[in-house]
């Protein structure tokens, strides 16, 4: 999608930016913090205001119900219900989806009928395609709930464990620190060469994405017979593919278990081979939204690290929460932040 591409984003870093302070200013200092609900609200504010603009506020929301009703859906249950049956947890993520629906319908109504379709997501979406011309109503109305949902639902997983790591490895956090300081007083001063700039800063963000995918498993349907390695793969068949083995192949990452973000910063590390990092999946079928996410990623360690050290409380280690459909999250992820400097 035009509105998800990298040049996209790179002009609109301004507009992410002060949303990441803002989170690093609002952590309180010297408490133990469950800290994914308010990185989840941080995201979600970039997320839905990077889709909508002015829009965002009335949306917002909608779009929290939404989020929550997809993680009603894929809570464990002793049952396995076959798709058809309208289960509680079905019908109020339906409820959900039609409330979104029903609250951007006219938005889009009025941008269209007023000329003013703005340069946000919706509005690269109101405009006509080269290849597709004018989309219907029904299909942005289709569409755009689940990209507004996966803006902060799958950063929100990667940002706990960023987070986490910053406060596992102080160096490394002392770095990204000093690289942030780089970046503007001003926030909506951010431009694409600062976050170009803070390259230990996205390493950091890519080592973690290696260690803990956000998404730990893919699903990829062959459309043809394939020979992969001694297997033969029929048509139609459905692969799995789990990234966070993937990345731990000694043959593509050395010492693969081990924290090094410097593995980034030289061609050892690259990513350019296709199928050697899969935290955005890769190919056709990649994540569209990945230059989005690692500039909302990138932004948010940079201005935390820029204020606070980070400590774990003394207690139980956070654990892990894995689900197909949810992916890989840290559960109990509680933090500390003090005044750096």
């Amino acid at each position: 999608m035009r509105g998800l591409r990298a040049q996209a984003v790179a002009a609109r870093i301004g507009d992410i930016a002060p949303h990441t302070a803002r989170f690093a200013d609002q952590w309180p200092t010297g408490q133990d913090v469950e800290i994914l609900p308010p990185v989840r609200h941080a995201l979600a504010e970039i997320g839905v205001s990077y889709l909508f603009s002015e829009d965002a506020p009335t949306l917002l929301p909608y779009a929290f119900q939404l989020f929550l009703a997809r993680e009603v859906l894929v809570r464990p249950s002793r049952w396995v219900w076959p798709r058809w049956i309208p289960t509680p947890a079905r019908r109020f993520r339906t409820r959900q989806q039609v409330a979104f629906t029903d609250a951007l319908r006219p938005i889009v109504r009025r941008r269209r009928s007023s000329g003013r379709l703005g340069d946000d997501m919706l509005g690269q979406m109101l405009r006509p395609s080269p290849h597709y011309g004018l989309l219907p109503e029904e299909a942005i109305l289709d569409t755009l709930p689940g990209i507004t949902v996966a803006t902060f639902e799958t950063p929100s997983r990667a940002a706990g464990w960023i987070l986490l790591h910053l406060a596992r490895h102080p160096q490394a956090a002392g770095r990204v620190a000093a690289e942030a300081a780089s970046l503007p007083a001003d926030p909506s001063a951010t431009t694409s060469t600062h976050l170009g700039n803070l390259r230990y800063t996205q390493a950091l963000v890519s080592e973690v994405l290696r260690l803990y995918p956000p998404s730990w498993l893919l699903t990829r349907r062959a459309p043809r017979q394939t020979q992969l390695a001694d297997y033969t793969i029929d048509a139609g068949s459905t692969v799995l593919v789990c990234p966070y083995t993937a990345h731990r192949d000694a043959r593509e990452f050395p010492e693969p278990d081990q924290f090094r973000p410097e593995r980034w910063l030289d061609d050892s590390g690259s990513s350019a081979k296709p199928g050697v990092f899969l935290s955005f999946g890769t190919g056709p079928h990649g994540c569209e939204g990945a230059a989005l996410a690692m500039a909302m990623l990138t932004l948010l360690t940079a201005q935390t690290a820029r204020r606070y050290h980070l400590s774990e409380p003394p207690g139980p280690e956070p654990s892990y929460q894995v689900t197909t459909l949810e992916g890989l999250a840290p559960v109990g992820l509680r933090l500390r932040a003090t005044l750096r400097g």
